[in-house]
């Protein structure tokens, strides 16, 4: 079985940060034998303006698309995409425009515009104090949708907060319950 891993950053939350480097890690170890990190110039618009991030997005989308023209899709048995803040649109996005049927979506505190694209095989991941995505949204759009949500108490959109001991058992959770989904 032929896996491939994508990692979609958000804006200022680059792959080698610690939800995107470890998230990375675990799919490699459940069995992905490749993986291509994504990078895109995000316009600076305001997420709170529905249209200007939709029109950011779309040309967003172009970027990606460029970077995954080449990749045939149908060599792989199953791919990954994982995916952080305003990367789980253009995950989505992408998974759904392309008609991939093999995906596997890890959202990690996605916005409520990911939510358009209906995500499917999908989990998703939010903090009570993320300043750029309501939890309150989260919760309801992932249980319309029967996305899996795992809601993490007093953290932010990078899923930390004032305690380190604590960022490290939100990590440890989360890339526990990837890895868990991953090797379903």
């Amino acid at each position: 079985m032929s896996k491939l891993a994508v990692i979609f950053p958000g804006i200022g939350y680059h792959c080698d940060k610690p939800l995107l480097y470890y998230g990375r890690d675990v799919a490699m170890e459940s069995g992905c034998e490749k993986y291509i990190n994504i990078s895109y110039d995000f316009p600076k618009v305001d997420i709170n303006d529905k249209e200007a991030t939709i029109e950011a997005s779309k040309q967003v989308l172009t970027q990606v698309e460029k970077q995954l023209i080449d990749v045939d899709w149908s060599a792989y048995d199953e791919v990954v995409f994982i995916a952080k803040s305003i990367g789980t649109v253009m995950a989505n996005a992408y998974a759904s425009v392309h008609e991939l049927k093999n995906v596997k979506l890890v959202l990690l505190t996605p916005l409520v515009y990911t939510y358009q694209w209906r995500p499917n095989n999908a989990i998703a991941f939010i903090g009570t104090k993320d300043k750029f995505s309501s939890a309150e949204s989260i919760i309801d759009l992932s249980d319309i949708n029967g996305v899996p949500l795992s809601v993490y108490e007093g953290v932010n959109h990078s899923l930390e907060c004032d305690d380190t001991f604590r960022n490290l058992e939100v990590i440890n959770d989360v890339m526990k319950k990837i890895s868990d989904f991953l090797c379903f």
